[in-house]
């Protein structure tokens, strides 16, 4: 018997392929010199108390395990910090898990809450991971396309144009990644009404709600009457506090469903790790000042801005959250995955084709992670605008 034949590997792995800005980041480095725009992961250090306290936690030996849903003194802190944006009480104990990261929060609830056939919309652009993992859980993405000229904007309208009787869960991400759209407080009102008329559940993906610019704030669906009960929210400390690498998230929902993500968490990673969790639990403590993480961005959020405005051939709309920005290429006269191979070939700059995050609606776009220092970002602006210039020629 052939090798192929014992080990043959299960469907819903084959289905699911490597994400196109990890292919981008892997071939940028094997060269020299690339300004590497494409992952959202952050390069400033977490709040000083922070590393702290991790280290605190290690050298004190606090390195076994937790309970399965994470420290209740980390649970209780979730919750108080929940409640300010929420405006209700969250029980710690029964209504909270604490992940390794919010990507397995948002696994967990996905695998908790699909069945084979279901379906589930997601807005695109979207965040890659969503459609893979809906698919090789036997369910089937439907996407709802938002457009360029309005802001990325996702309209209730259009939403309940893709709903079936088979729609089980709606994925959003407010605010969005790719595109830093923030869906208004009025949308989510009436996307609410639509979650009870035909009774399908939200998955509220919020990881970037501390990086919101210019003084505003958003929504969460979960604050609008009888969304409580069939809404999960994911979050976590990698974007607000920059700790992508400490791998500590959550999930606030239900607690039935609570309980079964528990269940599966204790048979596939036990928790999550203890001196991150001690971690945690300083970063959400009065001690911890984040701001600055924020205003950092918003500061690079302007060069780019700026800079790509400045750029004949390439459109950037306003950025109101995250650290991305999806860029017009259109001027180019380029689609964006030829767009991309050849500026990274030719002047080292990384950055992510459009339709990785939503198809070929979006083959006139790239996304740039403004996730470098300001030095670095103009020099990937001067790089850019010399590869615009060799295009013209």
């Amino acid at each position: 018997m052939k090798t192929d034949d014992i080990m043959k590997i299960a469907g819903r792995v084959e289905c699911v392929q490597p994400s196109p800005p990890r292919a981008v980041f892997d071939l940028a480095s094997t060269l020299d010199d690339v300004v590497d725009l494409t992952l959202g992961d952050p390069d400033l250090p977490p709040p000083e108390n922070v590393r702290a306290a991790a280290c605190r936690a290690i050298m004190e030996g606090k390195t076994r395990y937790s309970a399965n849903a994470g420290l209740k003194e980390l649970r209780k802190a979730i919750a108080l910090d929940a409640e300010k944006n929420l405006g209700f009480p969250v029980d710690p104990d029964r209504e909270i898990i604490v992940t390794v990261g919010a990507m397995e929060a948002s696994f967990l609830s996905l695998y908790t809450l699909l069945e084979p056939g279901d379906e589930v919309v997601i807005h695109a652009p979207y965040w890659i991971n969503y459609s893979q993992v809906v698919r090789s859980l036997g369910a089937t993405p439907v996407f709802v396309y938002t457009r360029p000229e309005e802001n990325f904007q996702l309209t209730a309208e259009a939403l309940e144009a893709v709903l079936t009787p088979r729609t089980r869960l709606v994925i959003l991400n407010s605010p969005n990644n790719p595109t830093g759209a923030i869906i208004p407080r009025e949308t989510l009102k009436k996307i609410a009404s639509l979650a009870q008329e035909r009774n399908f559940a939200v998955l509220s993906d919020e990881i970037y709600d501390s990086l919101i610019y210019d003084g505003k704030s958003s929504t969460s669906i979960l604050s609008f009457p009888g969304m409580r009960e069939r809404s999960i929210l994911i979050n976590g400390m990698s974007k607000r506090f920059a700790m992508t690498g400490y791998r500590l998230g959550w999930a606030i929902g239900p607690a039935p469903l609570i309980a079964q993500m528990t269940k599966m968490q204790e048979n596939i990673v036990a928790c999550a790790p203890l001196p991150a969790q001690y971690a945690g639990i300083e970063a959400l403590s009065s001690r911890t000042d984040s701001s600055f993480i924020r205003q950092e961005f918003q500061r690079r959020r302007d060069v780019l801005f700026n800079g790509i405005n400045a750029i004949p051939g390439l459109v950037c709309k306003p950025i109101p959250s995250t650290f991305y920005a999806m860029v017009d290429i259109c001027g180019s006269g380029l689609e964006a995955e030829d767009f991309v191979y050849r500026m990274l070939k030719e002047v080292k700059v990384a950055t992510v084709f459009g339709p990785a995050y939503g198809g070929e609606f979006y083959k006139n776009f790239i996304r740039i992670a403004f996730t470098m220092k300001e030095e670095r970002l103009k020099t990937a602006l001067e790089r850019i605008a010399d590869f615009m210039d060799r295009l013209k020629k």
